[in-house]
């Protein structure tokens, strides 16, 4: 971890261009695999959110005037900073939100990505000229920023769902509030703010503001923050959409998942289970786009079941501190325990268990579940787990009815020998996200990423969607002398 010195800098307090004290008081930040105390960090109260927004307005201005290479060279060189200090980066992940160390890694390495993506936005067209039935005047459609920009941030991957955010923001001439979850403020806060400190961004255009609920409301509600982005669980996206409606206030939404795998009978049966391995297991199963409901046709779904069973059996679920593991252990025993009631309820309603079903204190045996049908907790709910539960169909028609019978709309995988049978599929699906003959957990930063339904509201992150989120549009139109009008 970090040296006793460098943990002085930021230990127990909050950054607004510099490290303070937090009115919020302080938290210890714990090991979910050992439950021991890594660090404290400080925590913020509206109060601090109020200073905060009013200094980042301040500093935004100034921000916004410089010069659209000198943005995209401060955010080149935290991009840098990151690829220097990556072992660091990977050992707060792994240490602080039980990442095993190649999830860590990879974390890391496409954090670096989205940073510098997001820097190449700041040179891209700002606007278009339209034509006039005015002689003499000039229509221009141009983007400018929203202001300051508040970052709400989850704990699963909290450097790369932090920095997808305050990245374009940034480089889009935004201030930032970014409020990272208190489970995981290293890794998505401080070392962010360190980042940016160190390369140069000038004070008062990037704050970090751990806390909890009433924290995040606070920033929700400010009237000078007027764009919330928002990474989560779909009922707190909700309450938070339903603040920014009544405010008027641009809001992303980007919330969870229950994602499928459609197995149809043709497909490469151990390819779609190496998928499927993958997509429900990685990171114990906690990401939006896990791989949570596999629907496969009944002429494979043994053979299917039998080959994921296999893999499963062969996973290690170990502290990943400690040594080589393909499991970390779940983030906390609320979790733990939500998880476990989730497999529980759908073996009493007739499911069964194939692999797993157990755990050790936070750590969750890879599960696949049986005879799994609609009604059940496993195939309603989003689980965030490490459970992959089977569900069978006969028809290609059947396979899209269940895949769409859920409120979420993130991602899913269609696995098929036809690429043509895949994509009619595919093209029926109500998902922000299709995958062929690969599994739901997919990212590429210039790509455009996110959700329908009860997995947001339409907005976007990665490439030129960023600059529709991170911007408002403004119509300015110019001639030489005044018009003359009627009256």
């Amino acid at each position: 971890m970090n040296a006793p010195l460098e943990a002085l800098r930021w230990s127990g307090r909050l950054f607004d261009g510099q490290w303070i004290a937090g009115e919020g008081g302080t938290a210890a930040v714990t090991e979910p695999a050992t439950g021991e105390t890594l660090c404290e960090i400080g925590l913020a109260s509206p109060a601090d959110v109020d200073a905060a927004a009013k200094k980042a307005l301040q500093a935004q201005a100034a921000w916004a005037e410089t010069p659209f290479d000198q943005r995209a060279n401060i955010i080149r060189e935290a991009a840098r900073l990151l690829r220097e200090r990556a072992d660091e980066f990977t050992q707060w992940l792994v240490r602080e939100c039980g990442s095993i160390v190649p999830k860590a890694q990879w974390e890391v390495g496409i954090t670096v990505e989205q940073m510098l993506q997001a820097a190449s936005l700041a040179a891209l067209p700002n606007g278009e000229m339209f034509p006039s039935n005015t002689p003499g005047r000039t229509n221009l459609w141009r983007r400018i920023p929203h202001g300051v920009v508040g970052v709400i941030s989850p704990w699963n991957f909290p450097l790369i769902l932090s920095m997808r955010s305050v990245a374009p923001a940034l480089a889009l001439g935004n201030a930032v509030l970014l409020k990272p979850d208190v489970q995981s403020t290293i890794s998505g806060g401080m070392l962010i703010a360190r980042l940016f400190e160190d390369a140069g961004l000038p004070a008062g255009v990037l704050h970090v503001l751990p806390g909890g609920a009433t924290v995040g409301d606070a920033v929700v509600r400010h009237p000078q923050v007027p764009m919330i982005s928002f990474t989560g669980s779909t009922a707190v996206g909700r309450q938070i959409g339903e603040i920014c409606g009544r405010m008027l206030k641009k809001v992303t939404l980007e919330l969870g998942g229950n994602n499928v795998m459609i197995v149809l009978p043709d497909a490469d049966l151990d390819g779609a289970a190496s998928c499927a391995a993958w997509g429900a297991f990685l990171h114990q199963g906690q990401i939006c786009m896990a791989a949570g409901r596999h629907l496969v046709h009944r002429s494979v779904v043994q053979a299917y079941a039998e080959k994921l069973t296999a893999r499963a059996g062969k996973l290690y679920v170990g502290d990943p501190n400690a040594g080589p593991a393909h499991l970390g252990p779940l983030i906390n025993d609320k979790q733990t325990a939500r998880v476990h009631k989730i497999v529980c309820d759908s073996v009493a309603m007739g499911a069964t268990v194939l692999a797993g079903g157990k755990h050790e204190g936070r750590f969750y045996s890879p599960t696949v579940l049986g005879n799994v049908s609609p009604g059940m907790p496993a195939f309603d709910d989003e689980i965030f787990g490490p459970v992959a539960p089977i569900t069978v169909f006969d028809s290609d028609e059947e396979a899209v009815t269940l895949a769409n019978s859920s409120d979420y709309g993130l991602a899913a995988a269609v696995h098929s020998a036809s690429l043509t049978r895949a994509l009619a599929v595919a093209r029926q699906l109500r998902t922000g996200m299709v995958h062929i003959n690969d599994q739901p957990v997919n990212c590429e930063p210039h790509v455009p990423f996110g959700g329908m339904g009860s997995s947001g509201n339409g907005g976007r992150f990665g490439g030129l969607a960023s600059i529709e989120e991170f911007t408002q549009t403004q119509w300015l139109s110019f001639t030489d002398k005044a018009a003359v009008y009627p009256f």
